[in-house]
């Protein structure tokens, strides 16, 4: 691609007890005449620590170096001050991590990239799963996936699939296990990677998976190597607990459309999921808080039938008053076991959906966690479900994690009601309650968690520890839970001279695999107490996970990895993050929204202004969201489009007080149109003044909603009625189909219906600057849920748009090229140039290469750009 060749791409892992270590290789070299560009893009598991960076040019090794996140962050601060870049590496996905290096090389040079990971495999419903991103972007000579599991307990069964994998590629895929070894080899020769005989594009796009199990000959296994141990948990044969759940769901008004549609869906296929022995209720809150039934009802036939009569009918009425719906369902629950009407022997969980932030009763987050906390007494574990992006997640999380549950997001996609039913089919078969695991405790330090809640059907407990002589080799564990008709109390044993002997006849071991393993559970244990802790105790587990981090090299966001380049062709050194799920609600959307890297963007507050830059990201699908961003710049849009792995530019050139059309969409009735604004005065040396967006008008028709945004106020018209803000005001509203969200002088978030979601950020600048006036960007969320028709100079790009480049000449600038373009089967002469990108070097700006389309996007957008100029805001 673009004179760069791929030509070896290997993804190397070796599995040994659980724990993966993958090392994925990458060669390339530059077939050009010029210096040019590789990019070494891969995606990995949000679960994984990355361990290690390199990358060798020519024979000449540039490591990475893991470093404490603030000394990196000085590091970068220094590099942005001398003009160059340290752009962040990392961008999440639903799953997965983005890991992006580039570097410029010499015509003829070879680059090899190598990044290593490590993560622990978790078993889920009987099967470990390892999830391999395959992606190379072009035929590849040699490409290889070879995995390698070692389990001294025997492995019982070993399957790998692929998203992409055809009956033809399947035949590839080299499988075998025979006790204790598992071996996968994927190895498609360059034909086998065509999409089709004569086709110069990879049909490697996709998921590779990787599930197998052990042998249980035992209700647990414990290792011991090198003074450390791990023990894993895991009966099976139990009968089943019966179990009493209590759904509490929001029905406030911003669940309306398909967020309530996909709840009622997920909830009737759970009804037909829970067992005759189970208990159960629903509890409902917007506004007010009602239930279903005053008590938990046992799920018989007639109780089912009813049930599911009560949740077709759910519907969404008024604001979020999260506090009175999860103390209703607690109380209810107490009461439950206090009357004795549910089994003495059963498991209870509270599962908690909700899409926003609470705003009726009790709405003070730090109240609701200590009052709720109070209610449940760690008597059951609560499970928070945040839907979608309007959520204070971390808020969710912490309430969870203090109640022995966890917090888990659910995408608003399609497939949201199978995301939902997914969450309660790993929670839905409780074996045993209180399950504790007692190592001698003055043989033993460092122990991970050793204490559950809960144990469920299909998934492992893992306890690791250090001992305290580094000697000992022998162990006693005492194991005890409460199962459905008795106490589960058994000793185990184990010496290493035993595990010692399981691990003979294997060869591909990773050093420490043990003590590495410990590490990496007590340092995601550590994180995990770290979000419900304050103060003195936040601290002590801030440095003790830091510590860890850095002396077992992994990437956690207490660290930053530092990667260093050659100095020549502009290279300049990048900072590699771990993304967090719950960051503040604005980097949530640009974390789990976007489909190109988003580089350092952890407060969008700009310290220069350069005027009007779009950014519309092309959809890989009908339901991939595109993210469009205005940052800087003189009225430019780039439009990427990812499967050329490139980009189209143009200015639009028009007057201060013109309103341009941005989107305009007829089926869900939603326009969004600006006005633009100019410097204070006009620049006498420039042909083209500078403009930039003054104001901002969003409409529903539909629900007779009205929004003007400039950068002194903000204005909602619901019908007749007003209602004003101004910047400098913290607000969430949420009524019949509306949800506001200010974030004082930085930034509002716009939900209307079930259509698409915007975020206005306000930019501003110093006071008394002499020629630069505050404005406003916008942005477009979840664009997939605007019809077919949408169009407008934004909206008309929301829509998969493809072109052709052929005839590249020079140029009158003879470092722009022109060329020519075919494109909505318009010929066009094209110049191959570079925007502005302000996003991270405010001062300076860092040169995005485009196709540059002429004369106000003349032949690219539809019409001429004077179609899209209308008279008034609305």
């Amino acid at each position: 691609v673009n004179g760069i060749e791929i030509y070896s791409m290997k993804i190397d892992s070796k599995v040994t007890s659980r724990f993966a270590h993958n090392v994925i290789t990458s060669r390339a070299v530059n077939r050009g005449n010029v210096h040019k560009e590789v990019f070494f893009d891969v995606e990995l598991p949000k679960t994984a620590f990355i361990t290690n960076f390199s990358m060798t040019i020519d024979g000449v090794t540039y490591p990475g170096t893991i470093k404490e996140k603030e000394v990196a962050k000085k590091q970068y601060e220094k590099a942005v001050s001398k003009g160059q870049t340290a752009g962040l590496v990392k961008a999440s996905g639903r799953k997965t991590e983005k890991f992006t290096v580039s570097v410029n090389i010499e015509a003829a040079s070879k680059v090899t990239f190598e990044l290593t990971y490590e993560e622990l495999l978790k078993r889920q419903f009987g099967k470990y799963e390892m999830f391999i991103k395959v992606k190379p972007k072009q035929l590849v000579k040699d490409f290889e996936i070879e995995v390698n599991i070692f389990e001294p307990q025997g492995i019982t069964e070993l399957e790998a699939e692929g998203t992409f994998i055809t009956n033809d590629l399947q035949n590839i895929i080299k499988k075998t296990f025979s006790e204790k070894k598992g071996h996968i080899s994927f190895k498609p020769t360059l034909d086998q990677q065509r999409t089709c005989a004569n086709c110069s594009q990879s049909a490697l796009d996709g998921d590779f998976t990787v599930r197998y199990d052990v042998k249980r000959t035992a209700p647990d296994n414990l290792q011991i190597v090198n003074g450390y141990f791990v023990h894993f948990f895991a009966p099976t044969n139990l009968p089943k607990l019966p179990k009493n759940v209590i759904f509490v769901i929001d029905i406030s008004g911003s669940m309306s459309g398909r967020e309530i549609e996909q709840t009622r869906e997920a909830l009737l296929k759970i009804l037909d999921d829970i067992k005759e022995d189970d208990f159960f209720n629903f509890v409902l809150f917007g506004s007010e808080v009602r239930t279903w039934k005053e008590t938990l009802i046992k799920a018989n036939p007639e109780n089912l039938d009813e049930a599911r009569k009560f949740v077709r009918g759910i519907v969404t009425e008024g604001m979020t008053n999260l506090h009175g719906g999860m103390m209703r369902g607690i109380d209810m629950l107490n009461a439950a076991y206090e009357g004795n009407f549910v089994p003495k022997r059963s498991a209870s969980i509270i599962i908690m959906l909700t899409d926003g932030q609470p705003n009726v009763g009790v709405s003070n987050t730090g109240d609701i966690q200590a009052d709720v906390k109070k209610a449940i007494g760690g008597k059951y574990p609560l499970y928070n479900l945040g839907f979608g992006y309007g959520v204070d997640y971390n808020f969710l999380e912490r309430m969870a994690l203090e109640n022995k549950g966890l917090a888990r997001r659910i995408y608003p996609d399609s497939d949201a009601a199978l995301q939902l039913q997914g969450f309660y089919d790993e929670v839905s078969n409780p074996m045993l309650t209180d399950v504790e695991l007692n190592y001698p405790e003055n043989e033993i330090s460092d122990l991970t968690k050793n204490s559950f809640k809960h144990f469920y059907d299909g998934s492992e407990i893992v306890v690791a520890g250090r001992f305290i002589d580094n000697n000992q080799n022998s162990l006693t564990v005492d194991v005890r839970g409460e199962g459905a008709n008795d106490v589960l109390s058994y000793t185990t044993q184990q010496d290493a001279e035993q595990t010692a002997k399981e691990f003979q006849e294997q060869q591909y071991i990773f050093g420490e695999y043990i003590e590495r393993l410990w590490a990496y559970l007590t340092i995601e244990q550590l994180l995990e107490k770290r979000i419900a802790a304050t103060g003195e105790e936040k601290e002590n587990l801030t440095a003790e996970a830091l510590d860890l981090s850095l002396k077992y090299k992994f990437v956690t966001p207490l660290t930053s990895m530092v990667v260093t380049k050659p100095e020549d062709h502009g290279n300049q050194d990048g900072i590699a993050d771990k993304p967090i799920e719950g960051r503040d609600i604005f980097t949530v959307f640009l974390y789990l929204r976007s489909q190109v890297l988003i580089i350092q963007l952890y407060s969008l507050q700009f310290t220069s202004l350069s005027p009007l830059f779009f950014c519309i990201l092309q959809p890989r699908s009908r339901y991939s969201n595109i993210l469009a961003f205005t940052v800087d710049g003189d009225p430019h849009f780039i439009i990427s489009v990812p499967q050329k792995e490139d980009a189209i530019c143009f200015n639009i050139n028009e007057e201060p007080g013109a309103v341009l059309n941005l989107i305009n969409d007829p089926v869900t009735g939603i326009t969004v149109n600006g006005e633009l604004i100019g410097d204070k005065r006009a620049n006498s040396d420039a042909k083209i003044q500078n403009t930039y967006f003054g104001k901002l008008g969003i409409a529903n028709k539909q629900l007779y909603l009205k929004l003007t945004v400039t950068p002194e106020k903000i204005t909602v018209q619901n019908g007749n009625e007003k209602t004003g803000f101004t910047w400098l005001d913290s607000v969430t509203l949420q009524q019949e189909g509306l949800t506001l969200i200010i974030n004082r002088k930085k930034n509002l978030v716009l939900k209307m219906g079930s259509g698409a979601s915007f975020v206005i950020v306000l930019h501003q600048v110093w006071k008394k600057h002499p020629l630069h006036q505050d404005f406003l960007g916008l942005y477009t969320l979840e664009s997939d849920k605007l019809s077919e028709q949408t169009h407008g100079l934004l909206g008309q790009f929301f829509h998969p748009i493809d072109f052709t480049i052929f005839e590249v000449h020079p140029g009158s600038d003879p470092k722009k090229p022109d060329a020519t373009m075919i494109v909505k089967n318009n010929e066009l002469t094209v110049t191959r140039g570079w925007q502005k990108d302000y996003r991270t070097d405010p001062t300076h700006g860092v040169d995005v290469p485009c196709w540059f389309v002429h004369d106000n996007g003349a032949g690219l957008i539809d019409g001429v750009h004077t179609d899209y100029i209308v008279s008034s805001l609305f």
